[in-house]
């Protein structure tokens, strides 16, 4: 199964999973490449407010949805129940004719994979562009299609600051990040963007950078949609 999660969509319509970072956002445009996009599967915090990955507030995600032009298919879940809820809307969507879930993940385990286990259950095929890519080359890639994006959260104890919040993910940045020892991709956690423009876009999502909030190891920039 494992060697297919590469292999192009061949014309068939999928639902892509969605954080608004760079990762999900430069699969969705591989995806977009050879499939049909019914819609984008983003999972909320159990009060609805902000997003479960990236914990990004809902005008935000609205905004990236409407500039994409596909809808949002979202739930409000605790850990406990995420696979349960995420399985409802695999559901949702297979129903609406998805034949494939669309991923962002880089190395995810060839066994045991969870995207696997719950695309099986929903009789949905599996695709991620960049599995097993080389972190830097899918960066590089990101950057070099003209996608726009933003540091929005960091680990403090991964070798980020909160200087590293706000700045915009540039060929120069990434090196810069490397001879910190810092994964080019945040694969170790080190920090999470918010997408805010590139050819996947219909307009930018035009937003103001608010206060620097911190929360155990980590800080967060927050985001204002500009009116």
């Amino acid at each position: 199964m494992s060697k297919s999660w590469r292999t192009p969509l061949k014309g068939q319509k999928f639902i892509a999973s969605y954080s608004g970072g760079k990762d999900s956002t430069l699969a969705l445009y591989a995806a977009l490449q050879t499939g049909e996009a019914l819609g984008l599967i983003i999972m909320l915090e159990e009060q609805g407010l902000r997003s479960r990955s990236h914990a990004m507030p809902l005008d935000i995600i609205y905004a990236q949805a409407q500039s994409i032009g596909l809808p949002i298919f979202t739930a409000s879940a605790n850990w406990q129940d995420y696979e349960a809820e995420f399985l409802k809307l695999l559901g949702k969507a297979q129903e609406m004719g998805a034949q494939a879930l669309v991923t962002g993940d880089l190395d995810l385990p060839e066994h045991e994979c969870w995207h696997e286990k719950v695309a099986m259950h929903a009789g949905l095929e599996l695709y991620m562009p960049l599995w097993q890519r080389p972190h830097l080359e899918v960066v590089q890639e990101f950057i070099r299609h003209g996608f726009r994006t933003i540091v929005t959260t960091v680990n403090l104890t991964l070798g980020m600051t909160a200087d590293d919040l706000g700045q915009v993910l540039s060929l120069d940045y990434i090196q810069a990040l490397q001879r910190r020892g810092i994964d080019p991709c945040g694969e170790g956690g080190e920090f999470h963007t918010t997408v805010l423009d590139g050819p996947l876009f219909k307009k930018p999502i035009a937003v103001r950078q608010g206060e620097i909030l911190y929360h155990d190891d980590y800080a967060f920039l927050t985001l204002e949609l500009e009116p």
